[in-house]
């Protein structure tokens, strides 16, 4: 097995380590090193990006440090994983801003004078683990995972991210004994770079 650049995102907004998407991606990223795969890491709570206001912010402004470091990253990665919980059902707010700071025009796609933009991020793959308190069939089937799907055609794929990979974690406040599986699966799948 080839070694992969993998680019982990953290998307949980509370800082407080107990947090069982912290847990996930401090598994994922383990099984990834332990197999030799480079790992860089995006902690949003650490970060606390902050949401545009304008769409002059968006086009124009020159980005924060933080947000050029995650850009820098972005290029980076081969592989980018995603870690968020399910808040209202969707990303919380501040992984939102995190992805309009980041994936803005002339970085992330370019605009054309026809035609769609151009995907800037082309030849990068993802992974999103989504984490719920709902049983994970009632948002596939009921809500038709919609707001992961609007992650994946909106975001990711818009500017070129594919193929993307999702894992869907209901119950989460549940069993102790399905946590700890679903930690070992995240460890599995750094390893093996999925």
């Amino acid at each position: 097995m080839t070694a992969k650049r993998i680019l982990l995102i953290d998307g949980h907004p509370d800082p407080d380590r107990a947090r069982f998407v912290h847990a996930l991606a401090d598994r994922y990223a383990g099984g990834a090193e332990a197999a030799g795969h480079r790992v860089r890491r995006i902690d949003i709570a650490a970060m606390a990006p902050e949401p545009l206001i304008t769409r002059h912010q968006w086009e124009k402004a020159d980005p924060p440090s933080a947000v050029a470091d995650a850009q820098s990253a972005l290029v980076w990665a081969e592989h980018i994983v995603i870690f968020y919980p399910l808040w209202l059902g969707d990303m919380p707010a501040l992984l939102k801003a995190f992805f309009e700071q980041v994936m803005r025009p002339g970085f992330a796609f370019r605009y054309r004078d026809k035609g769609f933009p151009e995907k800037a991020l082309k030849g990068r793959s993802a992974h999103v683990v989504v984490t719920m308190g709902m049983p994970a069939f009632a948002y596939r089937l009921y809500y038709r995972a919609h707001s992961l799907k609007s992650l994946e055609r909106n975001i990711l794929k818009f500017v070129g991210i594919a193929p993307i990979r999702r894992t869907i974690i209901g119950n989460v406040e549940g069993d102790g004994a399905a946590r700890e599986a679903w930690l070992q699966t995240m460890a599995k799948n750094g390893r093996s770079g999925r």
